[in-house]
């Protein structure tokens, strides 16, 4: 058992070159407060936090993974007397010079040890809550996004964006969907990000909602979709090429799902709640000629930023929509989904995952995507 000093773990800006940094201090200091207020609030004397969402969070996003979707190799505990963090010692060199930030006390334990022992590399006398006790709250805690997460988000969209548009604009119809999926995921690592999920379907397997790539080619039309994570936060995209004209009836699907987008953006507002809004699908999929049970077909989204969905809406959900918060819906029908990650401002629905190169049409103020088509 080691504990290394504050003194001793240098920043990270060598194994960031290149991508947007992590927050100062300041904003550190502001969840940290966010937190010890929900301790406060308790009656509790600390918590260990162990999902990559919170711990991710938490650290302002270092890569305190190995495998992408592994649980964390850093384990953080929060306490009233400061932060510590815990990790294997294996890991702990690359952690402390290219990933923790400043102000944690960092402790290892052996490969085969438990990060969740607390006792074992702290001692008896601290005996934190897990993270799973207070699940709620730290969700809530994360919801607002501060301003340097916002930068870095609004940055890490965009990047995911302009991956799409660079990798679909040289796709052909007899590129296989597994070329399109390796080609993007080549230029998302390269722009410092994980690719945690690439799908792609093209005309021969529309009919599936979450289709993992193939041989088949894409065909006359293809679907594409990326979820990038980097700084701890995690970009969701889905973009249609086409390599002919489109049908009449394809456009009126298009426009008609893109009506439901609006809807759901018009019904994402602070006070809202998820579930609220998940009646608003129900309802727009009936007005715009999709069916009611639409939404029971495929989840629809939710908040987003250091989870894929954070939460997913569903029924149950009764999360309290606020200003400075990420979401990403995701409206589908038999041949037709839009999907771009935004952000709820004081001005409104601010959509983050934009390349001004891929073709637009305004709906409701908004410019929105539409098929590429080549």
């Amino acid at each position: 058992m080691t504990g290394l000093s504050d003194a001793m773990a240098p920043t990270a800006e060598v194994a960031r070159a290149g991508v947007p940094g992590p927050a100062g201090n300041s904003d550190r200091d502001i969840k940290r407060r966010r937190v010890l207020d929900i301790l406060a609030a308790r009656e509790l004397d600390g918590v260990l936090l162990t999902s990559s969402a919170t711990v991710g969070w938490y650290l302002d996003g270092g890569r305190t993974h190995v495998g992408l979707a592994a649980d964390p190799i850093v384990n953080v505990l929060v306490t009233r007397e400061g932060d510590h963090a815990v990790t294997f010692t294996n890991e702990a060199d690359r952690l402390r010079t290219e990933e923790l930030p400043s102000g944690l006390q960092l402790h290892t334990v052996p490969w085969y040890g438990s990060l969740s022992d607390v006792p074992s590399w702290l001692g008896q006398s601290v005996q934190p809550v897990p993270e799973a006790e207070l699940g709620r709250e730290l969700r809530d805690a994360r919801r607002a996004l501060l301003p340097g997460e916002s930068t870095r988000y609004a940055a890490l969209c965009r990047t995911a964006a302009e991956a799409l548009t660079d990798e679909l604009s040289i796709a052909t119809p007899a590129s296989t969907e597994r070329a399109v999926a390796a080609g993007l995921a080549a230029r998302i690592v390269a722009a410092g990000a994980d690719p945690l999920v690439l799908l792609c379907s093209g005309s021969s397997r529309a009919g599936f909602r979450h289709p993992l790539p193939t041989d088949a080619p894409l065909g006359r039309r293809a679907m594409v979709v990326v979820c990038a994570r980097r700084n701890g936060m995690i970009a969701n995209v889905t973009r249609w090429v086409r390599f002919d004209s489109s049908t009449a009836a394809e456009r009126d699907a298009e426009a008609r799902i893109a009506a439901v987008e609006a809807d759901v953006f018009a019904a994402t507002r602070p006070g809202a709640r998820l579930n609220s809004i998940l009646t608003t699908f129900q309802a727009s999929y009936a007005a715009h000629g999709f069916g009611s049970d639409q939404w029971q077909l495929h989840h629809q989204g939710g908040p987003a930023g250091y989870a894929g969905r954070d939460p997913r809406a569903t029924p149950q959900t009764d999360d309290e929509v606020v200003l400075s918060q990420a979401f990403t819906w995701n409206p589908s029908a038999p041949g037709v989904k839009i999907e771009d990650t935004v952000q709820l401002t004081d001005q409104g629905i601010r959509p983050l995952s934009v390349d001004p190169r891929w073709p637009v049409v305004d709906v409701a103020g908004l410019s929105r995507p539409v098929p590429l088509e080549l």
